[in-house]
């Protein structure tokens, strides 16, 4: 029994021990299974390559850091989500919207047009016989004419003959009458009057010069003949229009189409008349597309007979916007939107108290004045970028996250595609530059040898405007020589120099592709990756000038691309006088 006591004493001190060394590990355990099971839709990512997210802990497939839990990152940030610094913000001059519902009714829309003849009141006025001009009586183009007006006499050696046989056939039209029916048909055929004939036949005098008169009138639009030329039957004498009415063409882009019809009512003004508003209806909308200029005409009847509109005139339709329903629709003005091929989108500011911006795709509507109507992406109270969206994606890309170009995320590395190529091994500091947020330092040397570079980029932009090849050929020629001059000793910050080596790189490129090509086409496709660069040559050092970044979302095959511009004028370099003014200012950079 002792010995039984003994053990179960032992049996029970050691089940006590057991209990108060292990009770808390054991409940500590459960305690992180629990945390575990609660934390099963936690994802890791890497603080270098944000684009990286996977379920669980591990290494980064990149460059082997250790990945970190995606809502516990340096920032704060999600993984589509990135900073810009007040300082930043403040040198792109990035401006943002709250996002309101806007009354598609009474909004305008405003098409730029010019006024042309009317076509349907238009007459050319022929002779009816063959002969030479003995006089002309048109002095000059814009004289006006009125019916029955004598234009000109002509000297018609068949219409003498004729004439002849008139006179003959009248003595012989009781005997043969078909012979005499058939010369005066002849001649009526030549546009002699009943009362011409009459007098031939009666005086049986024959004309040599015969008289030509105007059968509509107008204003003479233009001479095709001088007096003594030789003219053949049914030649063209004069152009003479009808200037009681005119039309007003304008140009309608595709997704405006469905905005007017026929009989729609039109207010149209002219700088000539700056106080005046002139009624008009739409007369016809053209049902075939112009393929160049991706529009279609859109064609306005003017009453004119106070000759206010002259052939020529360029002018300005104010449309009521066409609408089946009286529903509010969601609008945003185009500044903030970024085109490429079939995607529009556009920059979230996340948090209304930080600076803190997303990309957000979104499906647009109609275009209406300078705003669009958003069917999809947005809602009421969002705050998006309205000025600077340029500058906010190309932040978006040196930090890998979703931008206009770089649907997926990730690091832009270098190529056509890319502004600042970095490696994987690129450190913190150098990546803090690359995030858009600060502007190098450098001396105002170094800006000035940018700037020389920088007005070779603007003649060689200025001849693709003009399509003259052989000169952007000579101006890319020229950039070269002037970059090859800049001073990088004048860089004393390293990360100032490795990024300037990492574009120089790729200016180089494209210039030299440039210099080497002869087809306006291929040298606008360099053209386009040139820019690209530096355009980051301007944000990340600056020329001390103020610049614009303009955009054409039509460029390319209807991708999108940009250019930099003096002026804020928009003059396109991508399809010359096709489409000279297609684009828009985007960007700022002061």
């Amino acid at each position: 029994m002792k010995k039984i006591l003994i053990y179960g004493g032992i049996l029970v001190v050691g089940l006590l021990l057991g209990w108060l060394l292990f009770g808390d590990s054991s409940n500590e355990s459960t305690y992180h299974n629990h945390s575990a099971t609660t934390e099963t839709n936690q994802m890791w990512t890497c603080s270098m390559h944000p684009q990286i997210m996977q379920p669980e802990p591990g290494d980064c497939p990149i460059c082997g850091m250790d990945l970190i839990p995606a809502e516990s990152s340096a920032d704060g940030l999600l993984a589509d989500q990135f900073k810009l610094t007040e300082n930043a913000m403040a040198l792109a001059n990035i401006q943002t919207t709250v996002v309101g519902k806007g009354n598609i009714e009474g909004n305008t829309i405003k098409l730029s047009g010019k006024i042309a003849e009317n076509e349907e009141a238009n007459a050319v006025q022929v002779s009816y016989f063959s002969g030479r001009i003995e006089r002309l009586n048109v002095s000059f183009t814009g004289e006006e004419v009125r019916k029955g007006q004598l234009l000109a006499t002509i000297y018609s050696p068949e219409l003498y003959a004729a004439q002849q046989e008139l006179i003959t056939a009248s003595s012989l039209k009781e005997s043969q009458p078909a012979l005499y029916k058939a010369v005066r048909n002849k001649l009526k055929l030549w546009k002699l009057s009943d009362n011409q004939i009459n007098q031939i036949e009666e005086t049986q005098k024959v004309k040599e010069n015969f008289p030509v008169y105007a059968t509509v009138s107008g204003t003479v639009t233009e001479k095709l003949v001088e007096q003594g030329d030789y003219i053949k039957q049914g030649q063209p004498l004069l152009k003479i229009a009808n200037l009681n009415t005119v039309w007003a063409n304008f140009d309608v882009y595709e997704n405006q189409i469905d905005l007017f019809k026929k009989g729609q009512e039109v207010l149209v003004t002219t700088n000539a008349y700056a106080k005046k508003k002139f009624k008009g209806k739409v007369d016809f909308l053209d049902p075939i597309l112009n393929i160049k200029t991706r529009t279609v005409a859109l064609r306005v009847v003017l009453h004119n007979k106070n000759d206010v509109f002259k052939p020529g005139m360029f002018v300005t339709a104010n449309i009521d916007r066409v609408s089946s329903s009286n529903d509010e629709v969601l609008t945003i003005p185009a500044s903030a939107v970024l085109w490429t091929g079939e995607r529009s989108v556009v920059y979230l500011k996340a948090n209304p108290d930080q600076t803190v911006f997303e990309m957000r795709e979104v499906v647009l509507g109609n275009q209406i004045g300078n705003e669009y109507e958003v069917l999809e992406g947005l809602f009421v109270g969002n705050e998006i970028v309205t000025n600077g969206t340029f500058t906010v994606d190309a932040a978006a890309q040196l930090q890998g996250k979703k931008s206009m170009m770089n649907k997926e995320g990730g690091k832009i590395m270098t190529g056509h595609e890319g502004h600042l190529g970095m490696d994987n091994t690129t450190s913190k500091k150098e990546s803090d530059h690359t995030n858009m947020n600060e502007r190098f330092t450098v001396s105002e040397k170094f800006q000035e040898q940018l700037k020389v570079v920088f007005n070779d980029y603007i003649h060689l932009k200025n001849a693709l405007v003009k399509e003259d090849s052989k000169n952007t050929s000579v101006n890319a020629t020229s950039l070269l020589n002037n970059l090859s001059k800049v001073d990088m000793k004048l860089l004393s910050d390293n990360n100032a120099h490795t990024h300037w080596m990492s574009i120089v790189k790729e200016i180089k490129s494209s210039a030299t592709s440039i210099s080497n090509l002869s087809a306006i086409k291929a040298q606008r496709d360099h053209f386009k990756h040139l820019s690209s660069h530096l355009i980051n040559v301007v944000q990340l050092f600056g020329i001390n000038e103020k610049v614009y970044v303009e955009f054409c979302p039509m460029a390319d095959n209807n991708k999108g691309a940009y250019w930099l511009s003096k002026e804020e004028k928009v003059i396109n370099p991508y399809f010359g006088d096709a489409m000279l003014t297609c684009g828009e200012v985007k960007q700022i950079i002061e």
